[in-house]
């Protein structure tokens, strides 16, 4: 990985310093960002979609601040493919889903197969799968279904789990992880 400089402070100090965060307890609702006080306080996130051919890599905070113009694109790329719904996403979400990528030291984007669901779309899932849930937290912009071609299902449960807040499945048949701001939990195989 090359060093990109950015006033004077390299790009991987700053994700040095990103990554520092990680398992730094929040005082407010999840272990998976602390505060950083000072420059170089970030957060990024690296997707794409394989549905619909669009893929986002931006920094979504700084300095203990959301983007809202770049939480809205956010919200437009994680929409019902299926539907072209969106909702707001739940920004605890997508802190778990930065701060286990950054675990992982990985580069590659998360590929996003299932970010917001329609109650319709939940119910057509239901009705072909049983490991799809009733009340699933997809359904209120609360959860993420993740793969990574550089990584196992075990890798990425392992760091999203690392963050201790909210829950984390493992879909081994189907290479892919859930993860969500609910409670602390975990399941699958």
């Amino acid at each position: 990985m090359t060093d990109i400089k950015l006033n004077s402070v390299s790009r991987r100090g700053l994700l040095g310093a990103f990554a520092a965060t990680a398992l730094v307890a929040a005082p407010t609702y999840t272990n998976a960002f602390g505060l950083l006080k000072g420059a170089g306080d970030i957060r990024r996130i690296r997707m794409y979609s394989g549905r619909t051919g669009e893929s986002i890599d931006t920094i979504y905070w700084i300095e203990g601040e959301y983007i809202p113009e770049v939480i809205k694109e956010i919200n437009h790329f994680m929409r019902d493919w299926r539907t072209d719904e969106a909702v707001k996403m739940d920004m605890r979400t997508i802190d778990i889903m930065a701060a286990a990528h950054r675990l992982m030291d990985v580069s590659e984007p998360y590929m996003l197969l299932s970010g917001y669901r329609s109650p319709r779309t939940n119910a057509m899932l239901r009705s072909r799968s049983r490991g799809v849930a009733k009340n699933s937290l997809h359904m209120v912009g609360k959860a993420a279904d993740l793969r990574l071609q550089s990584r196992s299902v075990g890798q990425m449960a392992n760091a999203a789990a690392a963050c201790a807040s909210g829950g984390v499945g493992k879909y081994s048949r189907s290479n892919f992880v859930h993860m969500d701001c609910g409670p602390v939990r975990s399941w699958g195989g």
